[in-house]
């Protein structure tokens, strides 16, 4: 059937202004997304499920309404069973220093632990250095010291009888005590006593050595007496602090009682505060120096208050702008104190797992892949379930500081990673404790169906999100063209682009253009101004080709006939915008052996999916017009005056078209440019970008100057694509310009060379495919050395009167 001429009515589908009259305020526009049914049940079965594993990655392109669809999901979750959250402390352990214990509380009572901490150490001191300045402890003291000095000075009242009544005296000496003889109640001078007879030196020497030693034994046991003495004052002072640190805990015990937790770390307090009573004794002038204030260091009561889940500082949805491994599990820091890194539990700092625990924690997926330890950490805590403060440095032998080692704290959260398909499939297909921990897949599409009730919900959200952002309000006109574009950017004028954030970006722009002109409301002109401004900024590329082509350095003819040249289509795109471009593709044909040579695979400027492209014109041209007969054909094809890399098959049918004129000598039409891909059966098949490439063709003719005998031939499967311009769309309207849809190689070949395409089994000089068939034969029978006589007769014979052909 012959190539169908399409109307203005095909070249694009409007969206009706009418329908889109959005009142304002929206309860039901700021939804979380539009048009993806499966990916939203997606995410509210993860979000719902407390199956251990069920974890949620949200896949999809960028402002695809990723993060939006997983907030929407939770706020919805907490509206009906809301979100049980804990307080979070780390206390000392008196026990073990570097252990620091993780306490539990409801939310809101972290901070009056803290708080009560507080006070209660305040409490200690002033009733423990006013009971040690009380009258009762020191007569107490007293009493105890009277006792000790009574039964000291006895002992030592006996050993002087003793040396007395034998002759003896006893000397303090700077060491101590000592026995000396004496005479007349004096201290018998060493002269003296060696004068003595020997008989008598002897017995008081004996004297001396015996009362030396019970002198000795009542040292001994003034020793043992100073001992019990400090016993007995300590005791003393332990059971009154004891009595008065469980006075000062009677109210904190009470208030605490219904956690067993605190009141087991209350007990280890108080008997460290019995232990260590001295340390509520010292007076704020002995925490002046380096010494008291390392003795009066109370800072072992306080509370670490590590999440505060009043305070604003998480859930019910925490998200994770930058999830390294500290800010993700937390972290211990260190003081700089006499030369040396020193750190506590008061130095432990909490991290994003903290912050999101009970609730919900959102990541970017690439942020965190992209952090060193932090994919790791991240699934160690979700198979643990629980969170291990750890330091890096300990792990790698790194750290010659002291460590601690805080307790870990149990994890009950949700994680949604967002992120494109490419790194869920990546983490699929690389990490097997992926599908442990994420088994809910939430995929967005790029797009979503052209639907009545899905225009208007579109258009309601982004009414939302513009009123949100405090833009003016946009009229319905302006949502239409917007949707427009949508549509255009969906490349399917059924169905519109899922990425609601680049069309609120136009609407950003065409907000600042409805300010500049003091305009109360966004209007269609401003959207069409701003879709203008943003290709006119990307546009420099294509600037220089269409003036390179202008000038004549590019070399595209638009008007007469040239034998083996088309006009193919490409599109390139810079950041978001895409253009199109026209390239000259050429062919040449001769004898050969069968091979049709690609110039760009050869000269390695060619893809794979292009050369795929090219090895199916060989098979296409082999099967239709050499069954019977050896192929014997030599061609090549190149798209000329590139220099960069050629990708794709989208120029295929414009290929195939060339090669078929170079081999039958038959003229095309310069006029047309050809875009689609093809198969081995000649069917004309689907090719992205097609509104990109008419435009750009149309905006070549249009600079030369339209006069109704160019256009654009594309396959019939890209019709339901077409979201022209309105200049385009106008020109066709008024004849200047046309598109043709074809089905085959065969419709093409009739629109560019003006001759019907025939059959390919017949030699026809009046049929495309007839002159073809004649010098593809001619070839074969070269190939297989038949004289050009023969060759001549046999082709004369080959054809009748009418074109129709004699069988051989």
């Amino acid at each position: 059937m012959p190539a169908r001429e399409l109307t203005p009515a095909e070249l694009a589908r409007r969206c009706d202004a009418a329908s889109l009259q959005i009142d304002l305020p929206l309860p039901a526009a700021a939804q979380a997304i539009v048009g993806q049914p499966r990916a939203a049940a997606a995410v509210e079965f993860a979000i719902s499920t407390a199956r251990p594993g069920h974890h949620l990655f949200v896949a999809g392109p960028p402002g695809s309404g990723r993060r939006a669809l997983v907030r929407h999901a939770v706020q919805a979750q907490v509206r009906m069973q809301g979100v049980q959250r804990s307080d979070w402390v780390y206390v000392h352990q008196f026990a073990l220093a570097h252990k620091p214990i993780a306490l539990e509380l409801p939310a809101g009572r972290g901070a009056a632990l803290r708080q009560d901490m507080q006070s209660l150490v305040r409490d200690l001191r002033t009733m423990i250095r006013t009971l040690f300045e009380s009258e009762e402890y020191a007569t107490e003291v007293e009493r105890i010291d009277a006792e000790f000095k009574e039964r000291a000075e006895q002992a030592f009242i006996e050993v002087g009888k003793e040396a007395h009544r034998r002759g003896l005296a006893m000397v303090r000496t700077p060491v101590g005590f000592t026995v000396a003889p004496q005479k007349d109640g004096e201290v018998m001078p060493p002269q003296v006593f060696e004068s003595l007879p020997e008989a008598e030196r002897t017995a008081l020497q004996q004297a001396m050595a015996e009362v030396q030693e019970q002198l000795v034994r009542a040292l001994r046991a003034s020793m043992r007496l100073r001992k019990d003495h400090a016993d007995r004052v300590r005791e003393l002072s332990r059971s009154m602090t004891r009595v008065a640190a469980e006075h000062a805990m009677e109210d904190i015990r009470e208030h605490y009682a219904d956690l067993p937790r605190v009141i087991a770390w209350f007990d280890t307090v108080c008997a460290d505060v019995v232990d260590h009573a001295d340390d509520f004794r010292a007076t704020e002038d002995d925490a002046g120096g380096a010494s008291g204030e390392d003795h009066a260091d109370l800072s072992r009561y306080e509370v670490n208050l590590l999440l505060d889940a009043t305070a604003g500082e998480g859930g019910p949805i925490v998200e994770a702008d930058l999830p390294s491994h500290p800010n993700l599990v937390g972290r211990v820091d260190h003081v700089a104190r006499f030369g040396m890194l020193l750190t506590d539990f008061r130095l432990i700092k909490g991290g994003l797992l903290h912050r999101a625990n009970g609730g919900y924690l959102l990541i970017d997926a690439v942020k965190l892949l992209t952090q060193p330890f932090a994919w790791a950490a991240l699934k160690r805590a979700l198979l643990r379930g629980e969170i291990c403060i750890e330091s890096l440095a300990e792990q790698f032998g790194a750290s010659s500081t002291m460590q601690l080692e805080p307790e870990p704290i149990p994890l009950k959260v949700k994680v949604a990673l967002v992120g494109s398909r490419e790194v869920c499939a990546l983490l699929q297909a690389y990490d097997e404790e992926f599908d442990q921990l994420f088994r809910v897949v939430a995929d967005l599409g790029d797009d979503m169906p052209r639907a009545a009730d899905t225009v208007r919900e579109l258009a309601a959200t982004l009414c939302a999100q513009a009123h949100a952002a405090g833009l003016l309000a946009p009229s319905a006109e302006a949502l239409a063209r917007t949707i427009d574009h949508g549509a255009r950017m969906a490349e399917d004028s059924t169905r519109l682009t899922a990425q609601v954030r680049r069309l609120l970006d136009v609407l950003h722009e065409a907000d600042h253009i409805a300010r500049a002109k003091r305009q109360d409301r966004i209007g269609a002109d401003e959207v069409d101004e701003a879709i203008a401004a943003r290709r006119q900024r990307a546009g420099r590329v294509a600037e220089r080709l269409h003036d390179a082509v202008a000038r004549g350095i590019l070399m595209i003819d638009t008007a007469g006939q040239r034998i083996g040249q088309v006009n193919g289509l490409s599109v390139y795109e810079i950041g978001s915008e895409r253009f199109g471009a026209v390239i000259r593709i050429s062919a040449t044909t001769r004898f050969g052996h069968g091979e049709v040579i690609d110039v760009q695979r050869e000269t390695h400027l060619g893809g794979p999916v292009h050369a795929k492209g090219v090895m199916i014109l060989s098979a296409y041209l082999a099967a239709r017009f050499s069954r019977q007969a050896p192929h014997a054909l030599l061609g090549s094809l190149v798209f000329e005056q590139t220099y960069g890399m050629v990708e794709g098959d989208s120029a295929s049918l414009a290929e195939l078209s060339a090669l078929l004129s170079s081999i039958g000598d038959v003229p095309v039409r310069q006029g047309w440019a050809v875009t689609g891909s093809v198969n081995q059966f000649g069917d004309a098949q689907a090719v992205g970008g097609v509104n990109e490439k008419i435009e750009g063709f149309f905006e070549l003719c249009a600079a030369r100057g339209l006069d109704g005998t160019q256009g654009v031939i594309l396959p019939q499967a890209n019709v339901a694509h077409l979201m022209l311009r309105d200049d385009v769309v106008a020109a066709v309207a008024a004849g200047r310009f046309m598109l043709r849809a074809v089905a085959s190689i065969d419709e093409v070949l009739e629109v560019l060379t003006g001759l019907p395409a025939g059959d390919p089994s017949r030699i026809d000089e009046d049929t495309v495919n007839g002159r073809v068939a004649r010098r593809l034969r001619s070839y074969a029978m070269i190939r297989r050395g038949e004289p050009r006589a023969l060759r001549r007769q046999a082709v004369r014979r080959a054809v009748r009167p009418g074109g129709e052909e004699n069988s051989p």
